[in-house]
């Protein structure tokens, strides 16, 4: 950007504005737009602004610590009563909702410019990007790459090229192929696969419940097709079943909330199915199923109490973020834990009967990832048959 527009820049970031003493801050602040306006015109980027740019009246030390005043300072510079025609100044943040709102009214910082995760092509010219100077098998395609990694940032995916450059290099390849790329991704999400010892029932154990969220995502129409299923343990997981999205979505319906929570019950079901009991590994699943479930009847209104927002309201002053205060009292606070309870027992019921269902097909995914530890869609599809839309 300095390149393009030619004129000096200066950069700085806001944890370099604090100081023990108090006043140095301030001082500083002066200075670097003094310095600015002398080599005009300029551009100054202050980065990770929220360092200094904090919501006054938030702090424990009352309106004089340094870093209030280091603010202050700064909104006096931006104050537009000073000559200030040839600076532009510029900020980074990945805490907006910490900002002062005077930093951030028109006037001062009235361009706001949201970075987003990048949807299809703009991930494709980002692989392209930083497959340069790395060698690669005529079988990969950006394209299918691209589909591959909804959801990642640009930083997931220049690791996850990295990473696979790293694996092929481990094997003494010549190039780059797609496996390198799948395994590349699912660390770059999941973490390293890890060795642990596991008795057989472990292992037998993981199958199932694998193959119970395989089996109920691959007959509910709203989830996205199978991706992968390993019994192999990444991070604080026994295994994983991926459900990568197939396009770029920017909402959810109700009946596709419905179903991810059913097919994040199904590992528990088959456990429960198979063995008469269930464990403490669908804990994690537990959890996300819950709070799809919470915002679905606190903040969507998709649920018998209608198009209402009881979600909790934040509390301002000394405590903010320790604790919350409440918009509900105890009688919505009831109705709320009855609705989630509703959606997620219908959910789990709905496992439970596709899984009854279709237990020849569980028994024969879990057998095959206790002799092969991780299935590709492909292969699942071929025990299961291919999904219908």
């Amino acid at each position: 950007m300095t390149g393009e527009a030619g004129v000096p820049f200066f950069s700085i970031a806001g944890s370099e504005f604090m100081e023990m003493l108090v006043g140095v801050g301030a001082a500083r602040v002066r200075d670097m737009f003094a310095q600015a306006k002398k080599a005009g015109p300029a551009i100054i980027f202050v980065d990770e602004i929220e360092s200094i740019g904090r919501q006054r009246g938030m702090g424990i030390s009352g309106g004089h610590d340094e870093r209030e005043q280091t603010l202050n300072q700064i909104l006096v510079e931006m104050d537009g009563f000073t000559p200030n025609d040839h600076v532009i100044v510029l900020a980074a943040t990945n805490r907006p909702d910490l900002l002062d709102a005077a930093l951030i009214r028109p006037g001062r910082f009235d361009r706001r410019v949201v970075l987003s995760l990048p949807d299809l092509p703009e991930r494709k010219a980002i692989i392209e990007l930083h497959m340069k100077g790395k060698p690669f098998t005529k079988e990969v395609s950006t394209e299918k790459l691209a589909r591959r990694t909804v959801g990642f940032s640009g930083a997931d995916l220049a690791n996850m090229l990295n990473e696979a450059a790293i694996m092929a290099a481990r094997e003494n390849k010549t190039a780059i192929d797609n496996k390198d790329l799948e395994e590349a991704a699912t660390k770059e999400k999941l973490g390293s696969p890890r060795k642990r010892m596991q008795s057989d029932q472990d292992r037998k154990l993981a199958a199932y419940h694998e193959a119970g969220h395989a089996i109920v995502g691959h007959f509910l129409k709203k989830v996205d097709p199978v991706h992968r299923i390993s019994i192999v343990s990444r991070g604080m997981s026994g295994g994983h079943t991926l459900f990568p999205p197939t396009e770029d979505r920017s909402n959810e319906s109700k009946s596709r909330l419905l179903e991810q929570i059913t097919a994040a019950l199904g590992g528990q079901a088959a456990e429960e199915l198979i063995f008469k009991d269930i464990s403490t590994g669908a804990a994690s699943v537990i959890e996300v199923a819950t709070s799809i479930a919470r915002a679905m009847v606190t903040q969507y209104g998709m649920s018998s109490l209608g198009p209402i927002s009881v979600s909790p309201r934040p509390m301002f002053g000394i405590w903010r973020g320790m604790d919350e205060g409440s918009e509900m009292s105890p009688k919505m606070h009831d109705a709320v834990d009855s609705e989630i309870k509703k959606i997620m027992e219908t959910g789990y019921k709905s496992a439970q009967d596709l899984l009854k269902k279709n237990k020849s097909k569980l028994d024969a995914v879990a057998k095959e990832l206790l002799e092969k530890e991780t299935l590709e869609g492909e292969e699942f599809e071929k025990i299961v048959g291919k999904k219908k839309s």
